[in-house]
């Protein structure tokens, strides 16, 4: 089984969180998710989430530290995915490779259904729906187009 190394970036702006909708010819799809993707061979973590950014919503982003990690099997691969709090410092924010953006509050969380390993990391870095920074509604069903 393979496994794939993805990050991706916890951006905060006026208490709400950007979150983005994968596309319906995307793996998973339709489900929601912190922006980012897969990290390329010789990209560090910081390089590849500043290029998935960059190319998914539009956003130049400063990377900060890691928030929460998270390993999870699909069956034909593994996934060693890692939450990085991330600052936008250019650009602007517009679904380019993803299906929609959202900025979301943290008690909202539980109304957009993550993949797997997404829904355990964001578990991880908000416990009880709080701020990462200051550390639990209905979910709108299975992703739909």
């Amino acid at each position: 089984m393979s496994t794939v190394r993805v990050v991706a970036a916890v951006i905060i702006r006026d208490q709400k969180y950007l979150l983005t909708q994968r596309r319906e010819e995307a793996s998973l799809p339709l489900y929601w998710e912190f922006p980012g993707g897969k990290v390329e061979h010789g990209e560090s973590d910081t390089q590849a989430l500043q290029r998935e950014v960059l190319e998914r919503v539009g956003a130049e982003i400063e990377v900060g530290r890691p928030v929460a990690f998270q390993h999870h099997d699909y069956g034909d691969q593994s996934v060693e995915l890692v939450l990085y709090e991330a600052n936008i410092v250019g650009g602007v924010v517009e679904p380019r490779r993803v299906r929609t953006v959202d900025w979301v509050r943290a008690t909202e969380f539980d109304r957009y259904p993550f993949p797997p390993a997404d829904e355990t990391a964001r578990a991880k870095a908000f416990p009880l729906g709080e701020l990462p920074t200051t550390r639990g509604k209905k979910k709108k069903g299975k992703p739909q187009a």
